[in-house]
């Protein structure tokens, strides 16, 4: 909207205070308040390795190298020196270079007992994400798990997702890795804290920052002034927006037994499924890749909440993400996203049905501008600079709970990574678990596969080794029923023959 500018953070105000802190926006900052002692708000990827040109003569890893090459790349990403401050009065989050910052307190060792079994690992990584991060140091941590079967090793990541999101993220981890395997680590540039300003100085420039506001308020409503039509017309394209996005958020969700209250412990799984054979689907079918994705993980659920009838529709709603961010800014950190909300068909037994109703429906919200208004007014909440408006949303959001679900689906490089010569071969990414939702479901795209990490809380999603395996035969059923379709451009030729 005219009256409310891009800069809408006062940028150049921010720009001069970045030497010494920056302030956290409100997207970042409802990640702060969504973390509670039952929903630990970080995201995790784990990276398994061949370990390659990494083993030790004594058949070990060399774990040294791996930390001396994620010091050496540190200076790329600057929020990981950085720990949270406190503005006083209205307790605004800022960012401030941590003085004691060590990197032995982040980087991690941990072996697993022989012989590295898949499932012992896959519970080491449920105990590990149910552990909150440190908010008094840098929030992320990274650890290097050697022992797995096969000669393999792991990475496994905890980021607070006030510091990335899955976009950011997914550039943020391939910075510690490389297209070649013959790349050397560099020597780590130098670097020093800089002082932490202090609560008056925090105060003082909150001030100065409002008092700009309130300049850039003026002056847009000058703008708006010049030319009242298009004004007119940017102000009820906004409501438009912002109401789509309230009436999107307003629908109860179903109910169903994976959404209860949840505690703070966590179990995990993953599987890969081909994306040749994803792509296939998409080609024989329409829609998109990610409508596979979609059709793929409702029928997972169809088959793991039983196969009794369906009396009617079931609105299981998810929350898919939506990338905001302008071209270029891809490798910038904190979050950049809106929402989508969509009913999946999880009651349809048929696949090709079930996978017709979620085109219409990705069709249907992407034509909507609900994320667009989503969007609209976290941009306002950081133009206002309101602690208390975000937690309002904050607080909004917990208590209507308006989907059952999180399915984020991110696209990885098609090509192999590298981390000191040693091969990328699986990559599974986690998402936070919000309150009332017993499950969260990630993609990402690596090398030819889909990698599906499953979250569950560990009393609510008891068997979540079922829900992977439901997940693939949901998978297989799909790709065999859309081998024997007729492509829709072949059924519209037929029926402009008759």
């Amino acid at each position: 909207m005219c009256v409310i500018s891009h800069r809408s953070e006062t940028t150049d105000y921010k720009e001069k205070m970045v030497r010494d802190y920056e302030r956290l926006s409100a997207q970042d900052s409802s990640f702060l308040w969504f973390e509670q002692r039952s929903t630990p708000m970080h995201v995790s990827a784990i990276a398994v390795f061949e370990v390659g040109p990494l083993a030790t003569a004594g058949g070990g890893l060399d774990a040294e190298q791996i930390t001396k090459h994620v010091e050496s790349r540190l200076h790329l990403l600057p929020l990981y020196r950085k720990r949270l401050a406190f503005a006083p009065i209205d307790g605004q989050p800022v960012w401030v270079d941590d003085d004691r910052f060590e990197l032995g307190y982040h980087v991690r060792r941990a072996a697993l007992p022989h012989p590295g079994s898949e499932s012992v690992f896959k519970e080491w990584v449920g105990h590990t994400l149910s552990q909150r991060l440190d908010r008094e140091r840098p929030l992320w941590e990274l650890w290097i798990v050697e022992g797995l079967e096969g000669g393999r090793f792991a990475l496994v990541s905890k980021v607070h997702h006030c510091m990335i999101d899955g976009v950011s993220g997914m550039n943020l981890l391939t910075l510690l890795m490389s297209p070649s395997a013959d790349e050397t680590t560099s020597p780590a540039p130098p670097w020093e804290p800089r002082p932490a300003p202090g609560p008056l100085r925090l105060l003082l420039d909150e001030a100065a920052r409002r008092m700009g506001t309130l300049g850039a308020v003026a002056s847009g409503v000058r703008d708006a002034l010049r030319d009242p039509r298009a004004t007119w017309t940017q102000l009820t394209e906004g409501a438009a927006a912002i109401a789509q996005a309230l009436e999107a958020g307003l629908r109860p969700p179903a109910r169903t037994p994976l959404n209860s209250p949840i505690g703070p412990h966590r179990r995990v799984d993953w599987l890969t499924l081909d994306l040749a054979a994803a792509k296939a689907v998409k080609a024989r079918l329409g829609g998109t890749v990610n409508d596979v994705v979609l059709a793929t993980v409702a029928g997972g659920l169809h088959r793991f909440f039983g196969r009794r009838e369906w009396r009617a529709r079931l609105d299981y709603r998810i929350l898919v993400p939506v990338n905001m961010r302008p071209p270029g800014d891809e490798r910038a950190g904190g979050n950049r996203v809106s929402a989508l909300f969509l009913s999946l068909p999880v009651e349809e037994r048929n696949p090709l049905r079930r996978y017709a109703r979620i085109r219409a429906e990705s069709e249907r919200t992407k034509a909507s501008r609900a994320a667009e208004g989503i969007d609209l007014f976290t941009r306002i909440t950081d133009w206002t600079g309101s602690t208390g408006l975000t937690a309002f949303g904050v607080r909004l959001a917990s208590r209507l709970r308006p989907y059952n679900l999180i399915v984020t689906n991110v696209p990885g490089p098609q090509f192999p990574l590298y981390v000191l010569g040693a091969r990328l071969v699986e990559l599974y990414p986690q998402v936070p678990l919000f309150a009332h939702q017993g499950l969260g479901v990630a993609v990402l795209s690596y090398c030819g596969r889909l990698h599906f990490g499953l979250t569950g809380d560990w009393e609510v999603a008891r068997d979540l080794g079922r829900l992977r395996e439901a997940i693939g035969d949901a998978f297989a059923e799909l790709v065999s029923a859309a081998a024997g379709a007729v492509p829709p451009a072949a059924r519209r030729a037929s029926a402009v023959a008759r």
